[in-house]
């Protein structure tokens, strides 16, 4: 399976939780399930920021001029980019298209080609795997924040 085969489901995924972003109100950024946990906009920007990682880690893809990580820390409350709705939306947007664009340059045989990164050998297809579950477990935190954080 080539990019062909592994990009509708990517967009199924991403294309679900990109809309699950862009209707969160902005005051829900800051929402968290303890002082010492994330909040949801720490988790949308750490998402983002994966993306970029693993389009440059396993496959190839650079990280573009002026992508600053920053969600690296437990919570982020401190950082206007993670208390921003329009600009998470916006980097949490162009990281999808990096990594999707990254996808589709990967030449078909190098789909199951190990690359070794810092977080371990992986082959780009087992790497968007995991991006896919990476994504899918901080939705699925998302949801259960707004369900139960606290409110003011």
């Amino acid at each position: 399976m080539s990019y062909e085969g592994i990009h509708p489901v990517w967009r199924t995924v991403r294309d679900r939780y990109q809309r699950m972003v862009q209707g969160l109100p902005e005051g829900d950024l800051g929402l968290r399930l303890s002082p010492d946990a994330s909040s949801i906009g720490h988790m949308i920007r750490h998402n983002a920021e994966v993306e970029y990682m693993f389009a440059s880690w396993f496959f190839g893809r650079p990280v573009p001029e002026g992508v600053e990580y920053v969600a690296g820390g437990k919570g982020g409350a401190g950082n206007e980019a993670v208390l921003t709705l329009e600009k998470l939306i916006a980097f949490s947007a162009a990281s999808d298209a990096h990594l999707t664009n990254a996808m589709r340059e990967l030449p078909e045989d190098a789909w199951d080609i190990a690359v070794d990164s810092p977080i371990g050998s992986s082959t780009p297809r087992e790497a968007l795997g995991r991006t896919l579950y990476h994504t899918g477990l901080h939705a699925g935190q998302i949801s259960l924040i707004c369900k139960h954080a606290q409110r003011e």
